[in-house]
């Protein structure tokens, strides 16, 4: 298992090869595995739905906030995760709701989910939609583009920063931040070292979020950050740490993880033309189609937990302190719960991905993200349906986030004439 365990610590295989094949391997002889590869410190990677699930539902057991969320990228982020130089992602810890335990997570929730529930989410549907049209019209007045940059990325930025109401000319450096954030150890967003790009990304992005939050605590609005700036739980201001890194938060989240639904939905669409005519045939088959897509892309590979007490998982003794690591992107090709998993249908009934997680920490977003991506993919389908790839697919080096950077693609009006 040594070529697994280090292939599961480098974010470059992941770039490079299709993971799959090496989690039905795990799945199959040894779903609750003791894993070292690149880094110093071991952990248990969980592969199984169901031993996957186990620990989403405990979160007594389970911490988000001891050591956060996602492993350790290479052993220079991992180095100081234990000691007094905190990487930026365990500075958050116990402020941010993704990286927060209960209590303190179930304030932090009920406060932010108000603007993410159903009904507001469907009054966002008519702007998103505009912004949709606005993006597709100049795809087919160029007739090619890059979809990541062009499409995907654009309408959930334009979505979050509006609803956070940030300026339109620093949109660019959201994103900017962002991707020096999760894709630090990519050469492409990489400034010197991972784990200084890493912190300059997440702390920039920290810092220009609390900037705001601030003009909005004096001159408060009906946006996003103003309910973060001025929001109370028990009656008591949330904390500076709180306002700074919770803003930090919903940006990322909300460039982040739709775009890579969005691109890797459309790339399997455009590798799976039977399923892509079945769709234009059937918009109806849209709600599925949109869950398909989630199971299939998984955008978040994995999410990292820390066991609080000794526990069993699987037959393994999981002992109080270790990291148990939860591949997402292996649970949703779990041969026990999918059937036929490795094959894309966009018709899928029933589909319990956990693409979203599971429990206490479901995506607050999930309602929001799925608008995205359906209005995406019907004026894909409406205006757009042959599409094709015109180029090579490049992808993110990262075991955290399942993203493509770059999709050159094209209309090829040709083949549209000749169906």
């Amino acid at each position: 298992m040594e070529t697994i365990d280090a292939n599961l610590t480098d974010p470059e295989f992941f770039a490079a090869h299709d993971p799959h094949p090496l989690f039905k391997r795990l799945r199959a002889q040894d779903p609750v595995h003791w894993t070292r590869g690149r880094l110093t410190r071991g952990f248990w990677s969980l592969t199984r739905y169901e031993d996957v699930l186990k620990v989403y539902r405990d979160a007594r057991t389970y911490s988000s906030q001891r050591y956060g969320t996602g492993l350790p990228s290479s052993p220079e982020t991992e180095a100081g995760r234990t000691g007094e130089h905190l990487p930026p992602e365990q500075r958050a810890n116990g402020t941010m709701l993704v990286i927060t335990d209960p209590p303190r997570h179930d304030g932090l929730r009920r406060l932010f989910r108000g603007p993410f529930l159903p009904r507001p989410i469907r009054d966002l549907e008519l702007r998103a939609r505009q912004i949709v049209c606005e993006i597709i019209n100049q795809v087919v007045a160029a007739g090619r583009c890059d979809f990541v940059l062009d499409v995907a990325t654009r309408l959930p930025m334009a979505i979050i920063c509006e609803m956070m109401d940030i300026p339109r000319a620093d949109w660019d450096l959201m994103f900017k931040l962002g991707n020096m954030s999760l894709g630090h150890e990519d050469p492409e967003f990489k400034l010197g070292n991972a784990a200084e790009t890493q912190r300059r990304g997440f702390e920039g992005l920290a810092d220009y979020c609390f900037g705001l939050a601030q003009q909005r605590r004096r001159n408060p609005g009906d946006d996003l950050i103003s309910l973060i700036a001025n929001g109370e739980i028990d009656g008591k201001k949330l904390t500076d740490y709180e306002v700074k890194y919770n803003c930090q938060m919903f940006v990322i989240a909300g460039l982040e993880t739709t775009r890579n639904a969005i691109s890797g939905g459309v790339l399997e669409l455009m590798r799976s033309p039977a399923q892509f005519a079945r769709l234009v045939a059937n918009p109806g088959l849209m709600p599925t189609a949109v869950e398909e897509i989630l199971r299939w892309t998984s955008p978040i590979t994995h999410i990292m937990r820390t066991a609080m007490r000794d526990s069993d998982l699987g037959g393994r003794t999981i002992r109080e302190g270790d990291w148990v690591v939860l591949w997402n992107a292996s649970a949703n090709r779990d041969e026990d719960v999918f059937p036929d998993p490795d094959r894309f249908d966009v018709g899928r009934r029933p589909n319990y991905h956990v693409a979203f997680g599971y429990g206490e920490h479901f995506c607050l977003g999930a309602h929001l993200a799925r608008l995205e991506l359906r209005l995406a993919l019907e004026e894909v389908i409406r205006r757009i349906p042959e599409l094709e790839l015109d180029g090579e697919v490049q992808r993110l080096s990262s075991n955290l986030v399942a993203g493509i950077k770059h999709m050159p693609v094209r209309v090829d009006r040709g083949r549209r004439a000749s169906a």
